[in-house]
């Protein structure tokens, strides 16, 4: 919907989309390490169900619960994110959201891990991670020209790694390092991250800035076939991407 919105929708102001003084392939790459981090805390939770199972005595529906709340928090929070996106733009949303995520993160690995209720709240909160996705597309289109944007997007869309990272790494720093350890590391490099995208992320100069509310141009997206199509795509590719990935045995 963001991109949607970014590269054409109802009520954006027109101005040309020039990259102008900066470097179009240092904020795709900044983007892109973005989304990565924030993934990766977005799933931190996943890979360490079967251990909460057995730790806390979860029921099957209870560990799914665990697995699914980060996710659908993320997926939903993607439209206010984008919407903020497209008005406050990504310079200011990519450190945003990372240091809110932060928050969740250190919840989880100090405390929160020891009730079912804490896994919960913490990983609703986790969901903002997430809305990652939401930042980066608008952000990375305003900087490249209409021709170019897919090939953008594309490479953008590689930090869906993020999560392979954590369902590489989560499991091992618990077993060697105990609970806190993936937490703490991952709030580390989204504080560092933060820091950088503070320090270097520029709008593209032009970005459209949307004129209407929020309401009126949600109404004019869901109105519009194609809406629902690339939703119905996205839910079945992406969204079984993060099931497999959020589901599948860890050793």
């Amino acid at each position: 919907m963001a991109k949607l919105e970014t590269t054409g929708g109802a009520g954006a102001a027109r101005a040309p989309v020039r990259p102008g003084p900066g470097h179009p392939g240092l904020m795709l790459g900044l983007a892109t390490v973005g989304f990565a981090v924030n993934f990766w805390a977005w799933a931190l939770l996943s890979p360490l169900g079967p251990k909460f199972k057995d730790v806390l005595h979860l029921s099957p529906l209870q560990q799914a619960l665990v697995v699914a709340v980060p996710v659908v928090v993320g997926s939903l929070g993607r439209i206010p994110v984008g919407a903020l996106t497209d008005r406050f733009g990504g310079r200011a949303m990519f450190p945003l959201v990372s240091l809110a995520t932060i928050v969740p993160v250190l919840y989880l690995g100090l405390s929160g891990h020891s009730s079912l209720a804490g896994l919960l709240v913490g990983g609703f909160f986790l969901g903002i991670g997430g809305t990652a996705f939401a930042v980066g597309v608008p952000f990375v289109n305003a900087w490249f020209p209409p021709q170019r944007r897919g090939l953008a997007i594309g490479i953008f869309g590689m930090g869906m790694g993020g999560t392979a990272i954590s369902a590489l790494t989560t499991v091992k720093l618990v077993a060697a390092d105990g609970m806190a350890a993936p937490f703490v590391l991952t709030a580390v490099v989204l504080a560092v991250y933060a820091g950088l995208a503070a320090l270097l992320l520029r709008d593209a100069p032009g970005r459209p800035i949307p004129s209407q509310p929020l309401s009126r141009r949600l109404a004019s997206t869901i109105r519009l076939r194609v809406t629902w199509q690339a939703a119905a795509l996205y839910a079945v590719l992406f969204g079984g991407y993060v099931a497999f990935s959020s589901t599948c045995p860890r050793t």
